[in-house]
């Protein structure tokens, strides 16, 4: 059963530069052993020392976030695409100082 997964940038060089895929598995633990086989080192950047899903990785199957499902139980069919997005940190802080906004970066 082939599925597709789209490889964020930080992990391309785990993947020989391909932004895309293919791996086989019936649900996102199997697809994430797959790749390990194939693309070693990515299933470190994508689970923590304990074997959790990063919590800072979104995974999702066809656009549907797996936390809502089965978690890295979720089953997974031919043609699905999963996609590994890592979560984006940083933004502005607006501090009120003397009658206006100041921003200061995190």
């Amino acid at each position: 059963m082939a599925v597709k997964v789209r490889i964020p940038s930080p992990l391309l060089k785990l993947t020989n530069n391909q932004g895309e895929v293919s791996a086989e598995g019936s649900n996102v633990k199997e697809i994430f052993e797959y790749l390990e086989k194939n693309y070693p080192g990515i299933k470190e950047r994508v689970y923590d020392e304990e074997g959790q899903l990063r919590r800072f990785i979104n995974i999702y199957i066809n656009e549907e976030d797996i936390r809502f499902v089965d978690g890295e139980s979720s089953s997974v069919k031919d043609g699905d695409e999963i996609s590994i997005i890592p979560a984006i940190a940083g933004g502005v802080d607006l501090i009120f100082s003397t009658g206006r906004f100041l921003c200061r970066e995190k």
